[in-house]
């Protein structure tokens, strides 16, 4: 973690870009993150997968330092586990050429894990309450920026966000917020 890495985040390596270079990967791991300590029974149920897959993806979590075992619950056979972090940062921009690649496939894992949530929640949003309901917002916005100019707009609205972050301890309700940057090339134009 460097000086500008708020407290619980975690700034991704190549070795954990390679871990999250699974879309089940990042799904369990945010999980953990928004719904607290589970088993890999609990998580394979309700994400209604194989209990072995489950169990195979948290110790790929577990190995890469993301997750740990909560050992104030459970048992050897039931064990439960925790995340690490409260965050994961990866910038493409502060990454060398070696790390490209994983970058890359870090990203085309995250897109599809958001890809799943959001299908998951085209099932559930008709359903919040109206306070919830109408505090929500999906907005799609086209801007034409420069590779600069969104870099800058990254920063604010990194700025943004840390400035209405809560600590794990304080009451609130876990609130999703899914930013994508990209430029809109299509697959034969130069990148």
């Amino acid at each position: 973690m460097n000086d500008q890495t708020p407290a619980g985040d975690i700034v991704l390596d190549v070795a954990a870009l390679r871990v999250l270079a699974h879309p089940m990967r990042l799904t369990l791991l945010e999980h953990l993150r928004q719904r607290g300590p589970a088993t890999a029974r609990q998580l394979a149920e309700h994400y209604e997968i194989d209990s072995g897959a489950a169990s195979y993806h948290l110790r790929q979590l577990a190995d890469g330092g993301l997750i740990e075992e909560d050992t104030q619950r459970g048992t050897r056979r039931d064990r439960w586990w925790q995340a690490r972090h409260r965050s994961s940062i990866h910038d493409p921009a502060s990454g060398g050429p070696g790390e490209r690649e994983d970058s890359r496939g870090y990203l085309h894992a995250v897109l599809l894990a958001y890809s799943e949530q959001l299908r998951r929640l085209a099932y559930t949003a008709p359903l919040l309450p109206d306070e919830w309901y109408e505090a929500s917002t999906f907005s799609n916005y086209t801007l034409r920026l420069t590779p600069a100019e969104l870099n800058e707009l990254k920063s604010e609205l990194a700025a943004v966000v840390e400035k209405h972050r809560r600590h794990d301890d304080e009451a609130g309700t876990p609130v999703a917020l899914q930013l994508h940057g990209f430029p809109l090339l299509e697959p034969d134009d130069d990148a």
